[in-house]
């Protein structure tokens, strides 16, 4: 055996999850991403997508999808810098920046491709990128790329990303990233007060919308227009394959950032295009998410109603008031036995584990949709409060 070969048989977790019978990752779905899906020829309500619009299998966007694929084929075969860009993304691009509020926007393959090559290109070896301890892997490998200064400040914690901006040199350029509805724990960054602190010490602030976007403000244009800060806001991130029922990403800025990236940006410039289908999807996801804002409507309902389900049977919730409830369970392996056992009883949920939180904060991730029912809910609350009672997490 080689020394890497070697070297990485060493890591044997999964095989030892898998032993103990509650390895929780790769379960195949064998039906659409739907409120129910099949998985080992089984029906189970799914409460671990990321759709909050639910139009992931919307009829209307399946023929969008379909009617892009009769007339570009199924890829571009290059990427946007040389033969991979189509009309058709140029139509995307305008139409979200009409629908975000700026003044131009760039797609990207996907969401992680965007925090990626933007975060790690746009600033140099003497400026700093600021950045909340809970942000997504995608913004932390997009700083750890970067030559600049890294300055870490704690969740959602704005005295620490007071203290860390006083660190910073006056003329210097300070880029801070958060994320906007923190995609494990639910909860929101404090834009308003963030951009706040970015105008006292003249600084950028970009945020991720990946989760936000589709549940937040009107048409669903995410969080930085629900708290009326489009415009202080100076760069706006976005991914196509959560509400937006696709796959791909974007970033919404001026024209003078999306000048440079466009010509720095390797993520964006070594990178195939999105897929015709794709851009079509997501292009009409916009038209439906202003159209029916009963969507966005029931999608709150639902969440008041499971937040007050499970705060009622005593879960550990954390500060979320969003779509996403982490249930904190604090013990990896009943982290995985719970998944495993509620899946048994037809609920599918995440398991979230280090290193996507730390040790100690390992929880159940559930999820809503705005195609689930009432019903559907209350299913699930009585499931796991079954489960949760068997490992001891709730009385």
């Amino acid at each position: 055996m080689k020394l890497l070969q070697a070297k990485l048989s060493k890591y044997t977790a999964p095989q030892e999850a898998m032993a103990a019978g509650v390895y929780p990752y790769f379960r195949a779905i064998s039906s659409e991403q739907d409120p129910e899906v099949i998985i080992d020829g089984r029906k189970v309500l799914m409460f671990g997508s990321n759709c909050y619009t639910g139009l992931v299998n919307d009829p209307r966007i399946k023929e969008a999808a379909i009617e892009a694929i009769r007339k570009y084929g199924t890829g571009c075969a290059g990427s946007p810098f040389l033969n991979g860009t189509l009309d058709l993304h140029k139509q995307l691009e305008a139409r979200i920046a009409e629908y975000i509020g700026k003044e131009d926007v760039m797609i990207y393959s996907t969401g992680f491709e965007v925090n990626l090559g933007v975060v790690s290109c746009l600033t140099g070896r003497e400026d700093y990128i600021l950045w909340d301890e809970q942000d997504h892997a995608s913004i932390i490998e997009g700083r750890r790329l970067s030559f600049s200064q890294s300055l870490k400040y704690k969740h959602n914690d704005m005295e620490s990303l007071e203290a860390q901006l006083k660190k910073c040199k006056p003329d210097k350029v300070k880029l801070i990233v958060t994320d906007g509805m923190f995609s494990m724990e639910g909860d929101v960054a404090d834009i308003p007060e963030i951009v706040r602190l970015a105008k006292q010490y003249d600084a950028t602030v970009m945020v991720d919308e990946a989760h936000s976007i589709g549940v937040f403000g009107e048409g669903g244009r995410g969080l930085c227009h629900h708290f009326g800060c489009v415009d202080d806001v100076d760069l706006i991130m976005g991914t196509f394959s959560k509400s937006f029922a696709s796959l791909g990403g974007f970033i919404a800025t001026d024209k003078e950032i999306t000048n440079f990236l466009r010509h720095h940006s390797r993520s964006y410039i070594f990178t195939a295009s999105i897929t015709p289908a794709s851009t079509a999807a997501a292009l009409k996801a916009i038209d439906l998410m202003i159209e029916e804002p009963e969507r966005q409507e029931h999608l709150w309902e639902l969440t008041r109603y499971a937040l007050e389900g499970f705060r009622n049977m005593g879960c550990e919730i954390g500060n979320t008031s969003t779509p996403i409830i982490p249930l904190y369970v604090r013990d990896n392996f009943k982290t995985f036995a719970i998944t495993s056992d509620l899946l048994k009883e037809g609920i599918f949920v995440n398991p979230v584990v280090s290193p996507a939180v730390a040790p100690h904060d390992t929880l159940i991730r559930f999820s809503l949709m705005a195609t689930h029912t009432k019903e559907q809910v209350t299913i699930a609350l009585e499931k796991i409060q079954k489960i949760f009672r068997k490992y001891q997490i709730i009385p």
